[in-house]
């Protein structure tokens, strides 16, 4: 599901230090979640997801920057699966609708031209 939304995380540094950021949602399923964040967080390292009513607790599979900030993949533990009904997110949509309607028909006249003589 493609969506916006702000949501909190937390991780731990290799230091033992605890670091906060607000990160924007830009995507979530069932097993993951895409997020993006002002700085880089370390593969495999383990995030905490808040929202307003629970939290989702994954790690990192991916870490690349484009062009505004730092897009991270993160896949959720066993058992830390995401439902609608616990949180959703502001802006939600779902890419399979594009797919459920039927194409828009382009309407399309034949116009016959007089070619001057030659």
């Amino acid at each position: 599901m493609l969506c916006a939304d702000l949501v909190n995380v937390q991780w731990n540094e290799p230091s033992g230090k605890v670091r906060r950021a607000v990160a924007n949602l830009e995507d979530i399923s069932l097993s993951g979640a895409c997020l993006q964040l002002d700085q880089p967080i370390p593969l495999k390292t383990v995030l905490r997801i808040s929202y307003p009513k629970g939290q989702l607790i994954g790690y990192v599979r991916y870490c690349v920057y484009r062009d505004i900030g730092y897009f991270m993949g993160v896949q959720f533990e066993e058992g830390s699966t995401w439902s609608r009904r616990h949180f959703k997110p502001q802006h939600l949509f779902d890419p399979r609708r594009l797919m459920t309607r039927p194409a828009p028909r382009i309407a399309t006249r034949t116009v016959e031209l007089e070619l001057p003589p030659q």
